[in-house]
């Protein structure tokens, strides 16, 4: 249900800025989208420049609510998954979602400042100025996934409220309890013309994606993102597409294995593999592949004893998803791929409430194998085996760009050929993932994983507007240069400057 303003005094006595109404019929969701949106336009406007003082306000409400409904947030995500563990949420949807507010508050002074740049000679030293300040583009419109729906809806308003701008949410219909949370945070944090939220199905999101914003992020699958792009685009409206792809992993023969893979399966467990940036699979030199396998399977029993009944271990989202992963694996079988499911407590998945799939290996898969053409978002591994090292690069330029690459290894030739003969959203030298942690780093894809970036500064820019200002001295430049009718010798010699190499 879309989180909606209720104005009563009795209403804010409660302490409630925003309170959440019940969905109104899906012919009257839009109509009511387009009233919240033209109302916080319209307030945009009329307040005028935001101080950094009031962005600052924004974003500590948004702190303070995180933090009230942490344990709401929890059993909602542990609701919403059948099994997610507390400290994955805490981790990866409240903290992840509060750090990026820490930052932003932290720098935002610095960050509004008007950037000075060098005026072009002679311009320059006749007395003119040039600047760039960051300007508020409006209202940014935020559609989060399912599988950190906290961190990719609340995450992103740090740039978006740190450079002044009003916000629209679209959370995913797959987490309806944390999406029902999420709800009362924002009623709780925010004024409705501040940042509204709404709740629905793929036809919400369809109504939502073709609302004439100032900006619009999504994050989410290559396929979708197809379909909100076209949307945007009859509004002209910039997006900012956050996706994912097949992220590969390549293991030197100068690696430690047992440290490379226990560091390569903390992000292929994490959250069941249900991440953008998890490794989709991995190439091993052919002599490694055995050892790469036992240290697989010694990292997973020493992690997790146990995974059916081990609330630590992530279930799958849902039936959709569990039945998607568990026919890459039988297809991969069928067609001939040695299959090793990780079970260190022999435990039968067939017999199950949830949807918990043990890690599982597939070894030596055809590339036409929907396990190689897919981006997996499960605990599902491929592993490749190369003879020469630059099989690894012509692979993974064969393929779409990915999200991220990740290599692990000594050999500082080959991590230069990684980094500079692939091209990736983002990298990681012997780790996976961690990446994204940095603030300081902008995090986006490249190509079908992605377009745009933010985190941080970058955030920042990606939700302002650059404006360019040039301050005139008061001699006059036209006259000086001859750029006034009639043209003559001097408005030749001042072509002849510019026009020369």
């Amino acid at each position: 249900m879309p989180a909606v303003n209720n104005s009563s005094e009795a209403v804010k006595e409660e302490g409630i800025m925003n309170a959440p109404q019940q969905l109104p019929p899906l012919s009257d969701i839009e109509e009511k989208m387009q009233e919240v949106l033209a109302s916080q336009k319209q307030d945009y406007l009329a307040e005028g420049f935001v101080s950094a003082e009031t962005r600052i306000d924004r974003l500590d409400r948004g702190i303070d609510a995180l933090l009230e409904y942490q344990d709401k947030i929890v059993e909602a995500l542990n609701s919403d998954f059948s099994c997610r563990p507390r400290e994955v949420s805490l981790l990866t949807d409240l903290a992840a979602a509060i750090t990026p507010m820490k930052h932003a508050k932290k720098h935002l002074r610095g960050w509004m400042k008007a950037e000075k740049r060098p005026s072009t000679f002679p311009l320059g030293l006749l007395g003119g100025r040039s600047r760039i300040e960051y300007q508020p583009l409006g209202v940014v419109g935020v559609i989060a996934p399912w599988n950190f729906p906290v961190n990719l809806a609340f995450g992103p308003l740090a740039g978006v409220l740190a450079a002044g701008n009003r916000a629209m949410m679209k959370p995913s219909e797959f987490t309806p309890a944390t999406s029902e949370v999420m709800c009362e945070i924002v009623a709780k944090a925010w004024d409705e013309k501040e940042v509204a939220i709404f709740n629905g199905g793929p036809e919400v999101g369809q109504a939502f994606s073709g609302l004439a914003f100032d900006h619009l992020l999504f994050t989410g699958a290559t396929s979708i993102a197809r379909h909100i792009m076209a949307a945007a685009s009859r509004n002209l409206v910039p997006v900012t597409l956050e996706l994912g792809g097949k992220s590969p992993v390549i293991i030197s023969r100068s690696a430690d294995i047992e440290k490379s893979i226990s560091r390569i399966m903390l992000g292929k467990t994490l959250n069941a593999g249900q991440i953008c940036l998890a490794p989709d699979y991995l190439m091993v030199p052919e002599e490694k592949l055995h050892e790469v396998v036992e240290a697989i399977q010694d990292t997973v029993g020493q992690m997790y004893p146990k995974l059916l009944d081990n609330p630590q271990y992530t279930s799958v989202i849902n039936e959709r998803h569990y039945e998607r992963l568990t026919g890459y694996v039988t297809e991969a079988e069928e067609r001939g791929a040695k299959v090793i499911a990780i079970n260190p407590g022999k435990e039968d998945f067939s017999q199950q409430s949830g949807h918990k799939i043990p890690p599982t290996l597939i070894l030596e898969p055809a590339d036409d194998l929907k396990a190689m053409e897919e981006e997996l978002f499960g605990p599902v591994l491929p592993i490749r085996t190369y003879k020469e090292f630059d099989e690894t690069i012509n692979y993974v330029n064969s393929k779409p760009r990915p999200l991220a690459a990740y290599y692990f290894g000594e050999d500082k030739q080959e991590e230069n050929a990684v980094l500079t003969r692939t091209t990736s959203g983002g990298a990681c030298i012997n780790d996976v993932i961690m990446h994204i942690m940095h603030e300081e780093l902008p995090f986006g894809g490249v190509g079908p994983s992605g377009m745009g970036s933010y985190h941080g500064f970058e955030g920042f820019k990606t939700f302002s507007h650059a404006k360019s200002i040039y301050r005139q001295s008061s001699i006059n430049i036209g006259k000086l240069a001859g750029l006034l009718p009639p043209y003559g010798k001097s408005t030749e010699s001042a072509i002849k400057m510019q026009v020369k190499k």
